[in-house]
């Protein structure tokens, strides 16, 4: 299955963690062409970096493209400021390119408490593997 990584930039490294499960267990991982400069780096560092691609490299854009022909996303959403399962506004985006592209939509960990668009997220009935990538099929 071809399946794009998506989540925030600051845990790019975790994302290409995923992306290397996901190759093992056979399946054509891919996050977006601009994750190498984010690795190492700080996260006041990483945020300048989103910024900066977000409004000079066309960055929404550009993942847009690369998510042509996937058969799905697997959103690599972790703990972030105070709120477990992060899911920030641009992976919401990138959920609902998925959706409109009819791809599966998978969370790492389940739907995050954030009242302005949980909704959202549930309705396009992702499939929780609660941390377990052997469950993609």
């Amino acid at each position: 299955m071809r399946i794009g990584v998506v989540g925030s930039m600051q845990y790019t490294e975790k994302m290409l963690e995923l992306q290397d499960n996901l190759k093992s267990l056979g399946h054509d991982a891919f996050l977006t062409n601009l994750a190498s400069p984010f690795i190492g780096k700080s996260d006041k560092e990483k945020e300048k970096i989103k910024i900066y691609q977000k409004k000079n490299k066309d960055a929404i854009r550009e993942f847009w493209k690369q998510m042509q022909g996937a058969d799905a996303i697997l959103v690599a959403n972790f703990d972030k400021n105070g709120i477990k399962n992060y899911i920030g506004g641009n992976t919401l985006m990138e959920i609902g390119f998925a959706h409109v592209l009819n791809q599966k939509i998978f969370l790492f960990n389940p739907i995050p408490e954030i009242s302005y668009y949980k909704t959202e997220i549930e309705a396009v009935k992702p499939i929780v593997l609660n941390g377990d990538l052997s469950r993609i099929s």
